[in-house]
């Protein structure tokens, strides 16, 4: 038995949200959707191949099939909602302070999955969130997270890509309502990589403080709150923690929603642990 199996509890916290394994219909029956789920935890934790499977999990076809069609149907999204709902509900989401980072990711070679021209081309850049920086061909991850470490959303942009740009869209992504005041994060923190007048002008707005280091070559803060700002350590140590996943650290899927799904299950995961 594989050490990265669902536990019980895990699995009492996600089977509601599964399809039916009993149709009704006539044909072979679905194979266990805890079995499927821990042939597809074998492959997030170790980064093997699809087609390496161990047969105890049953067919790797049948794992990878189903895995990329509640990818495609948004399952692992519908989960963390859900769970982040739950644990909004029970006082679990610290809203004194959020964190936000972001992290490149290695894409292997198997995951360009196109010619060298297209991979070049910004439109299937930005598709396949796969970019050329310093490292080769990579993805960026961005992560949000609360002040204990709760993974709140998380999305990928091709590896060259600023942080900036892309933090409006992580923050849509959360998927806590935040349109009343006392709904939202009294705080915000991100590194030197966020810092923009535009940024903080935008966080202001809405009655949220941007704790964001400014650069050398900015006009520094008087009063910077380093204090709050040393708690932002928590979301490099999710990413950190997220990393141990083999099939996370390194990029193999081409298509960009299956890696971020890959990330998704790791993170409920995580939330389950905080129920």
């Amino acid at each position: 038995m594989s050490d990265h199996n669902l536990t019980d509890r895990e699995w009492k916290s996600i089977r509601v949200f599964l399809p039916a394994e009993h149709t009704g219909k006539a044909g072979r029956p679905w194979k266990s959707h805890r079995q499927v789920i821990n042939g597809i935890l074998w492959v997030l934790c170790s980064g093997g191949r699809w087609k390496d499977v161990p047969c105890e999990f049953g067919n790797a076809k049948t794992i990878y099939n189903r895995f990329y069609r509640w990818t495609q149907e948004g399952l692992w999204t519908r989960i963390i909602a859900r769970l982040l709902h739950r644990l909004d509900a029970l006082g679990n989401i610290d809203r004194s302070l959020w964190c936000v980072d972001s992290s490149v990711i290695r894409a292997h070679r198997v995951a360009s999955g196109a010619r060298l021209g297209a991979l070049n081309s910004e439109q299937n850049a930005r598709k396949n969130a796969l970019g050329r920086s310093k490292g080769g061909y990579s993805t960026k991850v961005h992560i949000a997270t609360d002040a204990k470490g709760i993974p709140l959303a998380v999305t990928a942009t091709p590896g060259q890509s600023g942080e900036t740009p892309e933090l409006k869209n992580l923050l849509n992504a959360i998927p806590l309502s935040t349109h009343r005041m006392d709904r939202r994060p009294r705080a915000i923190a991100g590194d030197k990589a966020y810092s923009a007048k535009a940024t903080r002008s935008d966080l202001t707005a809405k009655g949220i403080k941007p704790v964001i280091p400014k650069r050398s070559n900015e006009k520094q803060q008087q009063r910077f709150p380093a204090k709050l700002y040393k708690k932002r350590n928590i979301v490099e140590r999710v990413i950190g923690w997220l990393k141990e996943s083999r099939r996370i650290a390194t990029r193999y899927d081409k298509n960009v929603e299956c890696y971020l799904a890959m990330i998704q299950i790791a993170s409920i995961r995580m939330m389950i642990k905080r129920l």
